[in-house]
């Protein structure tokens, strides 16, 4: 039986993924936490890591009142569709892993797809 948070959200997390591997294309993942949020950006094989943004690097840091809010995640996700789209890429998958689409999930992926991500 699962009984923590964290695997119950992990486990939320398999279906998608295995649809997403299914899909063949570039695959935007995110992992939130109280004070950071961070994006990443892997190949469709899962190998390689075509970019990556977070709130704990300064670039993206800077000009915020905090890293754990929604503005905070939306610098997040205009970093990495810049940084996506730079490496060549501008089709991918959304992971969410688990967590539920709201909030600063939500904003982090507006924000990639208003600055051009296609998902």
């Amino acid at each position: 039986m699962i009984t923590t948070k964290k695997e119950r959200r992990l486990r939320r997390a398999v279906k998608t993924r295995a649809h997403i591997r299914n899909l063949g294309v570039a695959r935007l993942t995110i992992h939130r936490t109280p004070q950071h949020i961070y994006a990443q950006v892997t190949d469709a094989a899962g190998a390689k890591v075509i970019a990556a943004a977070s709130t704990v690097q300064e670039k993206v840091r800077e000009g915020l009142k905090g890293t754990g809010n929604v503005e905070a995640a939306k610098a997040v996700g205009r970093a990495i569709a810049e940084r996506t789209k730079a490496a060549g890429v501008s089709k991918v998958a959304f992971d969410r892993a688990g967590f539920q689409f709201h909030g600063r999930v939500k904003a982090l992926a507006d924000a990639a797809r208003e600055a051009g991500l296609e998902f």
